[in-house]
């Protein structure tokens, strides 16, 4: 019995952890809803670039419809909700004509459908090849998934198409070295990142041999190993005419440099993070090709599909002459052009948000405490030293081996109500 309540102990935490957990949670909360507080419909914004939606199956049993933060709160709260992370160019279906009777509380004058929107079986609550829900009621332990940055499904490791997990761009922590990834299906159409240069891809780490010197770089020394390959390939695909193309990237450069003008290139030129490679930024301007190949006439042909890994910032590097551009419109993936697209730019753009709320939170605080007169200001100090007294008197005559309960939290105001009316 007693090894029974030493095990119950060991799993308390302080104060400082518990705080620190739910800091960690309310700022994958932002990630995830992209700083979005869910107050309004987003309906009114029209397709948006990026954002959190919900599907209903208690409205729409057939997962055919998508709703926003704001209304997934007021409008669904109780159903069951299938949480899908974010989906890009979407708008907000609530109360339209998938739901029936049902009426958006938020805005209810919308639109019978939309119909730009793109719905997949993860609205039905199923991932991955193989269908299954997640989290997964038949697996104890569950397991990360991967998101495709084309279809935006998700998938479990063994199902990505790789005859090993090792194959997965990762540090030695585990984290990833990529920033995107394309499944099996999807990479069919990106047969045409093979003749950019290598460092399009990110590196596979070895565990045997070192393939790298510097782990930061993000670089591939094999080529062959950049969709998640580690045989050697006689006729490597992933090589083709990267050298041709790295020439012609400098030639490109030199010339607009020296003619004063930046039609190819930004003056930005972005740095891998953590990393000593620089990819130049594209213009969305530019008249020469990148790859030298008309891809609307003769694209590139690969064997099979491979899953694809690439590295940081791998869009920035992508030609954006008219008839590239053409090719994405056609194939209908010119968003990979629009940097607002990256879930690391979507997750930037949230911190920056939750960054500007808290320093909000703290200038209101600041402002309520300047707005109280003499009297008022001491008696909010005296206040807050006596609930620090009562907290740490509490603290003191508790028993550490007990669980803290909510009656000891009402207990402690109580007394500090009792001090203040004696006052």
């Amino acid at each position: 019995m007693a090894d029974v309540f030493e095990e119950e102990a060991e799993q308390t935490v302080s104060i400082q952890e518990y705080l620190k957990d739910v800091e960690d949670q309310e700022l994958e909360a932002d990630l995830v809803l992209g700083g979005d507080e869910g107050k309004e419909c987003t309906y009114t914004k029209g397709y948006m670039k990026r954002q959190a939606i919900f599907s209903c199956l208690t409205c729409t049993m057939d997962g055919n419809a998508g709703v926003c933060t704001a209304c997934c709160l007021s409008c669904h709260d109780g159903h069951e909700i299938v949480e899908l992370w974010t989906k890009r160019n979407f708008r907000c279906d609530c109360g339209n004509s998938k739901f029936g009777e049902f009426f958006c509380k938020l805005f209810p004058n919308k639109d019978i459908e939309n119909v730009e929107n793109s719905y997949n079986h993860n609205f039905r609550g199923s991932y991955c090849t193989c269908g299954r829900p997640y989290p997964d009621p038949d697996i104890e332990e569950q397991e990360e998934m991967i998101q495709c940055c084309i279809c935006e499904d998700w998938f479990h490791e063994e199902h990505l198409g790789l005859q090993s997990s090792d194959e997965i761009p990762r540090d030695e922590e585990g984290e990833p070295l990529y920033e995107d990834f394309i499944c099996q299906t999807c990479s069919g159409v990106f047969s045409f990142l093979t003749l950019y240069p290598k460092s399009i891809w990110a590196a596979v780490r070895q565990h045997d041999t070192t393939v790298n010197n510097n782990k930061e770089k993000n670089v591939l020394e094999d080529p062959s190993s950049a969709c998640g390959s580690s045989q050697k390939l006689e006729n490597d695909p992933y090589s083709h005419n990267s050298g041709q193309i790295d020439h012609a990237i400098t030639d490109i450069v030199s010339e607009n440099v020296s003619a004063g003008k930046d039609a190819l290139f930004g003056e930005n030129t972005e740095k891998n993070e953590g990393s000593s490679q620089v990819i130049q930024v594209a213009s969305p301007s530019c008249s020469a090709c990148i790859v030298g190949v008309d891809l609307l006439v003769a694209p590139p042909v690969s064997d099979g599909s491979k899953p694809m890994f690439l590295s940081k910032n791998w869009r920035d590097i992508l030609c954006r002459c008219e008839k590239c551009v053409e090719f994405y419109t056609q194939k209908r993936i010119n968003f990979l052009l629009d940097k607002e697209d990256s879930i690391v730019e979507y997750e930037k753009m949230a911190k920056q948000k939750r960054e500007e709320k808290l320093h909000q939170q703290e200038g209101v605080e600041l402002n309520l405490l300047d707005k109280l007169g003499h009297v008022g200001k001491m008696e909010f100090l005296n206040g807050v030293a006596d609930m620090k007294n009562e907290i740490h008197s509490f603290l003191e005559s508790f028993d550490p081996s007990k669980p803290i309960t909510s009656a000891d939290v009402h207990q402690v105001f109580e007394n500090l109500a009792k001090k203040r009316r004696r006052l």
